[in-house]
């Protein structure tokens, strides 16, 4: 049985995939088409033309790589937007979406544990997302390669590690909400304004000296601080992992208290 929820999360996700995956590569290769036209406009007395605080958010100076480019232009706000929306849209549907259609209690009436199932379609939910992070590194490398922006291998993978993670975190967080409460809509709810919450933190840490010291909380911050196109591997990735983790671990007693609704 639990096998089988497996494949049917991941199963379900497949037109989903297909549709979010072709979007990611659009618009990575339309974007990184306009790398050979912006290549050579950047230039000391260019970049210093830019407000401080414009290139303390998005590391204007990196506009003069390949990599630096596809941060500022793809990985600072477009790709972590989608991939957390993708996350909470699925991760919301995997319990309390089922729920609320009235096809949830066939699998919680079989003999295999709550909390399997919940960590099953959490399985499922992750894949589904690596799924769209290899789409997202194939883009890149496809477009880097295209209009030679010379982003290595490895620097292409962290950056696609680094949103899947941040996709994890708040799929999870509102496949949990969901388990918890069996409410799609406050899943949604929920992680989206934990989501904004941490843009939020992540930009005013970076425009206000106070708020600085509280930005590294941010999800955003753990994900695209360094770089993330860049070869390292910052710790800050094991925070996403470990958020998604207690977010799952948390939901699960209380999934196994409740009542699931009947329809």
């Amino acid at each position: 049985m639990f096998a089988d929820v497996f494949r049917k999360t991941v199963r379900d996700q497949r037109r989903a995939l297909v549709g979010w995956g072709a979007g990611v590569a659009v618009m990575v290769l339309l974007i990184a088409a306009l790398w050979p036209s912006v290549r050579d406009m950047f230039d000391e007395q260019l970049l210093a033309a830019f407000p401080e605080e414009m290139r303390r958010l998005f590391a204007i100076e990196q506009m003069v790589t390949g990599a630096g480019f596809l941060n500022v232009e793809i990985f600072s706000i477009l790709m972590p937007a989608l991939f957390i929306a993708y996350g909470i849209g699925r991760g919301a549907r995997l319990v309390a979406g089922e729920e609320q259609d009235g096809t949830l209690e066939v699998v919680v009436v079989s003999p295999v544990s709550r909390t399997r199932i919940l960590l099953d379609k959490a399985a499922g939910l992750a894949v589904g997302i690596v799924g769209l992070g290899v789409v997202l590194f194939a883009a890149v490398m496809l477009g880097s390669f295209v209009v030679d922006m010379g982003v290595p291998v490895g620097h292409a993978a962290v950056g696609a590690l680094a949103m899947v993670l941040i996709g994890v975190q708040h799929g999870v967080l509102a496949l949990a909400v969901g388990a918890a409460t069996g409410r799609r809509g406050l899943a949604i709810a929920v992680a989206a304004t934990v989501a904004v919450a941490g843009y939020v933190l992540h930009v005013m840490g970076a425009l206000v000296d106070e708020v600085e010291p509280w930005q590294p909380l941010s999800p955003f911050t753990q994900a695209i601080a360094e770089g993330p196109v860049s070869g390292t591997v910052p710790l800050s990735f094991l925070w996403l992992a470990l958020a998604a983790v207690v977010f799952l671990a948390a939901a699960v007693p209380l999934f196994h208290r409740r009542d699931v609704a009947r329809t």
